[in-house]
């Protein structure tokens, strides 16, 4: 990225001043070496999230961000209702409430280890993943419905998982305010298979170990060791958000007309938060969001099926459970006065600062566990969210390591089975349903993501509280 216009606030913070149309700055968190690496229409995109109505404080942009669909990937956008905000097709995504879910497993790495290769056989035989997946349960219209209303929750009443599972996920598993009303049938029909699948592209299903702990308090509190085997799930709401993103670009686009709101980027189309069409658009996402829930909780009990059949006695209990492509509506402070704000996150997760009413009691003194995503050859971290991330970035974070080419360019780059191959070398069991899904995730497709997680921890967004790596993977 150019430095030109930029400001820089601190090694790990930069600002676009407010310009022209902008009603904020621009605030991209970074270090000089991710910076110079970024793609231009970074700033570009966050710029033009920046001359959207009612935006709060600063267009924001985490250090793996790279271009995205309106808003840049990496992007955080918080808008005030009472200010003429708006909610943003773009700011959400697709992959409605793609996120990351953890399970410890109370074995270590040395237990597996010896068994690591039946494991990763059997999850890949248990959970169902790969384009088009078709899974277990099988739903029509109404049932539906009561997926799209009740979240982790309806899972677990269909004995899919335990009560004590949705004390660690976000919202305890269900969200308010979706109508499934909103939802096409379309979006409907695509789901009936799906609630339980893995699906594709930059999903997956990772057995890890913790090599490293930053935070010997905080480990303690997530019950976590050197050495501990914890198993990460990746993946959202599957081809029934993707069908609401497609329905509703077209309802926002006649909604920014009829309002005159003044976009840069018909990629931005939106509408006011308080306009029937928001409230619409807002119910559907909801909806979107206990999807991926639902599907998430589905995926951990066919996990603990699998696990049970290689290791009996093994418990898998929940760690954590959020996404990162979300509009939430949360209180934040803002000079001093507390607002309600619908704080969208485009590949950023959630990362509330101690004390938050939201977390479970057992983090609320350390903070939420926020949940990032390395490559498969590479690592994964557990960081803790921070009261300096709530006042500069209203509580959010990195949620990966950030892609540092397209797809298409990774395809041309490697060969998946040489890819595979390599991985198994360095000790890394792979299981895929695909050569061309394993290239476009070749780990030299993505940015070099300690290098990310440095930059969150040094910024003071989120701290560092231990690092995992990959011992067996399932891809889609």
């Amino acid at each position: 990225m150019d430095k030109a216009n930029l400001r820089k606030i601190s090694d790990y913070e930069w600002e676009v001043p407010k310009d022209g149309d902008m009603n904020v700055p621009v605030r991209i968190f970074a270090s000089k070496s991710l910076l110079g690496d970024m793609d231009e229409k970074v700033r570009e995109q966050a710029a033009n999230v920046a001359c959207l109505p009612g935006i709060q404080k600063a267009s924001l942009a985490m250090p793996d961000a790279h271009w995205g669909y309106g808003f840049p990937i990496g992007g955080v956008g918080a808008f005030d209702p009472d200010e003429g905000g708006v909610i943003c097709m773009g700011g959400i995504g697709f992959d409605i409430s793609c996120g990351v879910r953890m399970m410890k497993t109370g074995l270590y790495r040395d237990d597996v280890r010896p068994r690591v290769e039946n494991l990763i056989q059997t999850l890949f035989k248990t959970v169902p993943a790969g384009l088009g997946s078709k899974g277990k349960v099988r739903l029509g219209i109404e049932g539906i419905d009561e997926v799209l209303r009740g979240g982790a929750r309806w899972a677990v009443e269909q004995g899919y998982g335990r009560d004590e599972d949705l004390r660690f996920i976000e919202e305890r598993g269900v969200v308010e305010g979706a109508d499934p009303a909103n939802v096409s049938v379309k979006a409907k029909q695509r789901q009936f298979r799906e609630v339980g699948t893995l699906g594709s592209g930059n999903h997956y299903l990772e057995i890890q170990y913790v090599d490293e702990i930053y935070d010997e308090k905080a480990a303690k509190a997530l019950g976590l060791e050197k050495e501990s085997v914890v198993v990460a799930i990746h993946c959202g709401s599957r081809a029934l958000g993707h069908q609401i993103g497609t329905d509703y670009l077209k309802e926002l686009y006649v909604a920014s007309k009829k309002y005159n709101i003044p976009i840069k980027d018909r990629e931005l189309v939106c509408a006011p938060i308080n306009s029937p069409e928001g409230k619409k658009y807002f119910s559907a996402v909801m909806a979107g969001i206990n999807c991926a829930l639902a599907n998430r909780q589905v995926i951990a009990h066919l996990v603990r099926e699998g696990f049970k059949k290689v290791f009996p006695g093994a418990d898998i209990e929940m760690l954590y459970d959020i996404s990162h492509n979300t509009c939430k509506v949360e209180e934040h402070v803002i000079d001093g006065e507390k607002r309600t704000l619908y704080v969208h996150r485009k590949g950023s997760t959630r990362a509330f600062g101690p004390g938050r009413k939201e977390l479970p009691r057992e983090y609320r003194d350390m903070g939420q566990p926020v949940l990032i995503g390395g490559t498969m050859g590479t690592y994964s971290f557990i960081l803790a969210g921070t009261e300096t991330g709530l006042e500069k970035t209203f509580g959010s974070a990195c949620h990966g390591a950030g892609r540092a080419m397209s797809r298409k360019k990774a395809k041309k780059t490697w060969y998946g089975e040489r890819v595979l191959k390599e991985l198994s070398r360095r000790g890394i069991v792979v299981k895929a349903h695909s050569y061309a899904g394993v290239a476009e995730e070749a780990p030299g497709a993505y940015k070099d993501v300690s290098e990310v997680v440095d930059t969150v921890h040094n910024a003071g967004l989120a701290k560092k509280v231990v690092r995992v790596r990959p011992m067996a993977v399932v891809k889609g």
